[in-house]
């Protein structure tokens, strides 16, 4: 039941630090929230990394995020 909690919390925490990054990427360059997600995603599997630890990193550094677009 503790570890179902805390792969919930996790779980949860990560979609927050997600949109968080959205919200950021999607402000800096003027786009959608959409059009922001696709591009955080791209770049996570761009560069194969989770798309949380990409998040994270954009959520405090927005530049590392290339604009482009596959």
């Amino acid at each position: 039941n503790e570890v179902l909690t805390e792969q919930l919390q996790g779980a949860l925490n990560n979609r927050i630090i997600i949109e968080q990054a959205t919200g950021a990427v999607a402000q800096a360059n003027n786009v959608s929230v959409d059009v922001a997600f696709e591009l955080i995603r791209a770049y996570a599997r761009r560069t194969r990394r989770r798309l949380s630890d990409v998040a994270l990193r954009v959520a405090t550094d927005v530049t590392i995020l290339p604009v482009t677009r596959d």
